[in-house]
């Protein structure tokens, strides 16, 4: 279990905001932090820390030019998601990003599409594409895979089988818990323990830890073996938990 930093970029500016609030007219959106440092600065303490695997995500249109900055300010070190496809992945790559995080693309028709999976390979090898299966429970209890900035249910639940499948075509799933994302009110342990229990591939889980606790708790839930991003909660997001004390082998093993 290793922590990895977050540079989240909206109208070219680091923020961190609520899951879900982003839509296409800008409407309802809710933001925790919006940082005076742009996307170079955080990008090189990460590279200062040798903090490595983590991601650069864009919400939404207009935030090419910082993305393009904290990669070039750290090469190799971060990877870039927010509306990645076969036509631009490997510009962002060539640019920098160690791996290039996919969701919505590979959605056709409200499920994973095989074509744009293959698409996708065309241009890209596994150890460069990370998959984004950030999803939301449902009143049925299962984990459904959600897209188009979370807005939007597929029909592609989280199960040992989908993990499995998709594992031929990346090296590591990155995944949001969408309802607990900015809200910092505790990780969904259960979608913890289920990635420890069916992955194939590393994960990296998101979403709401707000404490110490809710880390060791991921530690014990996921047996050591996934990885965690935390944002708003974060000090350097305006957060109260230390950057540094993060960073300490303490929370990394």
């Amino acid at each position: 279990m290793r922590f990895r930093p977050c540079i989240d970029l909206h109208n070219n500016q680091v923020k961190q905001i609520v899951g879900g609030s982003l839509r296409d007219d800008g409407s309802g959106l809710q933001t925790n932090f919006e940082s005076e440092y742009d996307s170079a600065y955080y990008a090189k303490m990460y590279q200062r820390d040798r903090l490595t695997g983590g991601h650069v995500i864009m919400l939404g249109p207009g935030n090419e030019e910082a993305a393009l900055l904290a990669l070039q300010s750290y090469p190799g070190g971060l990877q870039l998601g927010g509306g990645i496809n076969p036509g631009n992945a490997r510009k962002y790559l060539d640019a920098g990003a160690a791996q290039v995080i996919v969701t919505s693309y590979m959605i056709e028709d409200g499920d994973v599409s095989q074509r744009r999976l293959d698409a996708l390979m065309k241009v890209l090898k596994p150890q460069e594409l990370v998959i984004d299966l950030s999803c939301r429970k449902t009143v049925h209890g299962h984990y459904v895979v959600v897209y188009d900035r979370w807005q939007k249910f597929t029909t592609c639940q989280l199960t040992a089988a989908t993990l499995q499948m998709l594992s031929k075509y990346c090296c590591e799933f990155l995944i949001h818990a969408v309802d607990m994302e900015g809200k910092m009110s505790g990780v969904d342990a259960g979608l913890v323990k289920f990635l420890a229990d069916n992955s194939p591939l590393p994960c990296v889980y998101a979403g709401g830890i707000s404490s110490y606790e809710d880390i060791e708790l991921i530690r014990r839930n996921g047996s050591g073996k996934i990885d965690y991003t935390v944002g708003s909660a974060l000090d350097i997001f305006g957060g109260h938990l230390s950057y540094q004390k993060l960073t300490a082998d303490e929370f990394n093993c």
